[in-house]
């Protein structure tokens, strides 16, 4: 009989420096309330779209039992190093080396890794058999989950086509993403930074690696669902954990001098240019009524929704 680990113990799995525990720990309990929203069963197939280094991988492979399965899909090169997975002596560690340590633990059994855009993994499926007497039958996937990477695509039409393909294959849709909402005063220049980095990325002459790429707020996520053929079947607004750094992490990208010398390369238009530092300027603004400056950010408010 298998039992579920806790927080502690899938975190200390994952890839991390020891040193900065916290940090980790912080990323799984945030994954595991995702979880508790989505109810996914046990000996569950799960497809995970823009799985990074496998924070809600692991969660997901200890969710699912011994007998279930989730395979875990990100286009990024393993060589890719992470900026928040620093190893002891400094440098980061690489989307290669952290799959690969959740892969030597105990939950790396259920999990198989694919280095692929979702498009291409989708395409090579088999498609469902025609007569199968019921919808869902024939469904490579039980699930799937995109977990805080739906900004990382390129465009809101490249996210409609594969909620498309999605519906060919998976039974249910399970998405989480940043609400652009922070009921807490403090998660407010997140908000911002999100929409600061937005800006400039869709004025620039061609694609990057920015965390931010394509921002969509939660009822424009569920337009793209809807016209994909999906069907809403609940939704919900979660705080993170104060433990949760990626406002600390986005304002500090928008502020950095790095960012304004960005600007000014990539936005040629004067007025355009205005705009995104303008909208810097308002996050920079937003930091004067929190205790603790840029250190007591807060990480805005989280959508959860499910799909079927």
């Amino acid at each position: 009989m298998s039992t579920q680990l806790d927080a502690a113990s899938i975190a200390r799995i994952s890839l991390h420096n020891p040193a900065y525990f916290s940090i980790q720990h912080s990323q799984t309990i945030h994954r595991l309330a995702l979880l508790q929203h989505w109810k996914i069963p046990t000996n569950s197939k799960v497809l995970e779209l823009g799985c990074g280094q496998g924070d809600c991988t692991a969660v997901l492979a200890n969710a699912v039992g011994e007998q279930g399965r989730v395979v875990a899909v990100d286009p990024a090169e393993l060589d890719y190093e992470s900026s928040r997975l620093m190893a002891p002596e400094g440098a980061p560690y690489t989307l290669g080396q952290a799959q690969s340590h959740i892969s030597q633990g105990p939950l790396g059994g259920r999990i198989t890794w694919v280095q692929q855009t979702p498009l291409d993994y989708l395409s090579s499926l088999s498609s469902p058999s025609s007569d199968s007497s019921s919808a869902s039958e024939g469904k490579a996937f039980d699930v799937t989950v995109l977990a805080h990477c739906l900004w990382y695509f390129a465009s809101p039409s490249l996210i409609l086509s594969t909620f498309r393909v999605l519906k060919q294959h998976s039974k249910r849709l399970l998405l989480a993403e940043w609400s652009l909402v922070a009921t807490h005063p403090s998660a407010q220049p997140h908000v911002l930074a999100a929409l600061t980095q937005a800006a400039l990325e869709c004025r620039k002459a061609k694609d990057s690696d920015s965390n931010v790429r394509t921002v969509l707020a939660p009822r424009r996520l569920t337009e793209l669902a809807l016209a994909a053929g999906w069907q809403l079947e609940s939704e919900t607004l979660m705080q993170g954990g104060e433990g949760l750094l990626d406002g600390q992490w986005e304002v500090s990208a928008c502020l950095s001098s790095s960012f304004e010398r960005e600007v000014e390369e990539q936005v040629s238009d004067e007025r355009e240019r205005a705009v995104v530092l303008a909208s810097r300027d308002a996050c920079e603004a937003s930091l004067d009524g929190i205790q603790g400056g840029r250190k007591g950010v807060r990480a805005m408010d989280v959508w959860v929704a499910s799909f079927v």
